[in-house]
């Protein structure tokens, strides 16, 4: 990291310097601090935040601000060691909501600057950590149409038939068919309130998909297939390839508008200038082995036991394979980890085409 140049954390719409700090890592899962500098130590200190209310009490200032629970203890830190450091630095008290118990928590002080500074390098203490929190949610285009779900499942039996000496390719490597979709951006919404707005910047996005599919749904084709990548002999994802039938660009500018919606809004990151548009029919992640399991979900391979395979026979047999045609006609915000009635992820919320 350039010390001269350091990273930016955006914070509704504020722009704060991230100064290198040292991390330390824990054992427990109660058990955080952080010792050294929070971060840039003139942070607000003559500039009142103007992005939450501040309010004059009778016995000084006062502002309630919004941090998911799962958040808390890196507020508290190693033994409460990080909230008695800011309360001594900015001088103001801060209470916190007991784990678990979803509320506000309140900085109070004598002057309004100092309450400013504290609610601050909060704000910036919990942006660090939710950076490092695993997805929740994504925004998905389900391709779990019958038809091809139909050619997929053909597609997995040709491939076992003709490639299961390969090495590494097994069934359980393969995508289940009710859950086949292309994912437009990940998310971590770490309460209701959370899942709740990013709701609704979703349904903000109608208007401009109605323009651009003319309020109609949008005919792709599912063609061919590629890998992730450089080695073809250590893939851990294959893919299939969607376009749109017309072969313009429309769900490409759909998925990137998506994206720089939420990213705008603070819900996502971005991890790349366009979205790579894919629908995995085979992941490494999927392979069941019951010598290396990751316990937290249930039949999936620890990541750093992750076993690649040969792709060489399938990508020359099946590169231009055709798995069906469909007519796409929504956007969800999906639940990781989870299924409805019909198999594939749990909706928190979505929006059609038409």
């Amino acid at each position: 990291m350039d010390v001269l140049r350091p990273p930016l954390i955006n914070i509704d719409g504020r722009m704060y310097r991230r100064n290198i700090i040292k991390e330390e890592h824990y054992q427990e899962e109660d058990d955080f601090s952080c010792t050294g500098p929070l971060d840039n130590e003139e942070l607000a200190a003559d500039d009142v935040c103007d992005t939450h209310f501040i309010e004059q009490t009778d016995r000084g200032y006062r502002c309630a601000i919004d941090v998911p629970s799962v958040l808390y203890k890196y507020i508290i830190g190693k033994k409460g060691e990080t909230r008695r450091r800011i309360e001594s630095d900015t001088k103001t008290s801060i209470s916190i909501p007991k784990p678990g118990l979803e509320g506000q928590i309140v900085i109070t002080g004598s002057h309004k600057v100092a309450v400013s500074s504290a609610v601050t390098r909060i704000e910036v203490l919990v942006e660090n950590f939710r950076r490092k929190q695993p997805f929740t949610h994504f925004l998905s285009f389900p391709l779990n149409d019958p038809k091809i779900q139909e050619g997929f499942l053909r597609f997995k039996e040709e491939v076992l038939q003709n490639s299961s000496q390969d090495h590494g390719v097994e069934e359980s490597i393969f995508q289940n068919p009710a859950k086949l979709h292309l994912t437009i951006g990940t998310l971590s919404l770490l309460n209701d309130a959370e899942v709740k707005q990013a709701c609704e910047r979703l349904h903000e996005c109608q208007t401009f998909i109605r323009d651009i599919t003319e309020g109609n749904p949008l005919p792709l084709e599912v063609s061919g297939i590629e890998y992730m990548n450089d080695d073809p002999a250590m893939v851990d994802v294959l893919y299939a390839k969607v376009n749109v039938k017309d072969r313009s660009d429309k769900l490409q500018v759909i998925a990137d508008r998506l994206v720089e919606h939420f990213v705008s809004s603070g819900l996502m990151v971005r991890e790349w200038d366009r979205v790579k548009l894919h629908g995995t029919v085979m992941n490494t992640l999927f392979r069941k082995d019951s010598t290396v399991e990751d316990t937290s979900v249930p039949g999936r391979q620890n990541v750093g036991e992750r076993e690649a395979f040969d792709a060489r026979n399938i990508l020359k047999k099946f590169d231009s394979y055709y798995f069906g045609e469909f007519k796409l006609n929504s956007v969800q915000l999906s639940q990781r980890y989870s299924a409805d009635c019909t198999g594939y992820y749990s909706s928190a919320g979505g929006i059609s085409f038409s």
